[in-house]
């Protein structure tokens, strides 16, 4: 389908069903804690799936090419970055399987009926004001800062709009990782697996995969952890077969 693409844009290769992705080079892209979390939730067939902060779509579209989920939709509330994932949908003949939908992950329980989803994704700004310099463009402030939304914000509206035994997948930063569990637990979501990620075998994880269960029992397994490089430039064969590759 031939979409007409806006100043500094470019379709990327996604490696999965032939399907490409609409990123600005000058805006926040994707990058790889995106297609990690995507290969780390389970989606099982005919699940509805709700990703919040969805940015260009890049997590609904994948899990719909790996899984066999019913529906799924994205929530993002900068209506640039939602025409890009809108128009990414069309350019892969989604429309049937995925909606973007515009609007604050705050008020997610006023858009969405309230326990309504099997599944939850997110991968939600990292740092808060006490990490880090905020980037002065605003896209990307947004995506990578707690500017209009906090952890807890997501977590909570994850809560409400999970239905019980409903599962919860986010990727985040490990030195937040105490933050996280106890906001997770706090609404009632209990961690149920962890993936640490490491750049190489020998250097300190840098990002963390978790699923939490909405009133599941408490009992975590942490899983054997994702090494992303096995040397400079050349990622490891689990990383190859998570992109597809």
């Amino acid at each position: 389908m031939e979409i007409n693409l806006k100043e500094n844009e470019r379709i990327d290769d996604l490696q999965r069903n032939g399907y490409g992705i609409i990123q600005n080079t000058g805006a926040f892209c994707f990058g790889m804690d995106a297609v990690l979390l995507s290969g780390f939730a389970v989606v099982k067939p005919g699940e509805k799936v709700l990703d919040l902060g969805t940015g260009t779509g890049i997590i609904p579209i994948l899990l719909e090419a790996k899984s066999e989920g019913r529906h799924f939709i994205g929530l993002e509330i900068q209506e640039e970055m939602a025409d890009m994932a809108r128009r990414s949908v069309a350019y892969n003949h989604l429309e049937k399987k995925v909606d973007i939908v515009v609007g604050d992950i705050k008020e997610a329980g006023q858009i969405f009926a309230l326990a309504s989803f099997d599944v939850i994704t997110t991968n939600p700004p990292y740092m808060n004001d006490a990490h880090g310099l905020k980037n002065p463009d605003m896209p990307k402030a947004i995506a990578r800062h707690e500017v209009l939304c906090t952890l807890e914000d997501v977590v909570a509206a994850g809560a409400k709009l999970l239905k019980p035994g409903g599962r919860f997948y986010m990727v985040h930063r490990p030195h937040r990782l105490i933050e996280i569990i106890t906001v997770l637990k706090k609404y009632n979501l209990e961690p149920k697996r962890m993936k640490l990620v490491h750049p190489f075998i020998d250097r300190d994880a840098n990002m963390v995969l978790i699923e939490a269960v909405r009133g599941g029992r408490s009992m975590i397994k942490v899983e054997a952890p994702v090494i992303v490089y096995k040397e400079p430039g050349v990622y490891t064969e689990e990383i190859y077969d998570i992109y597809g590759y």
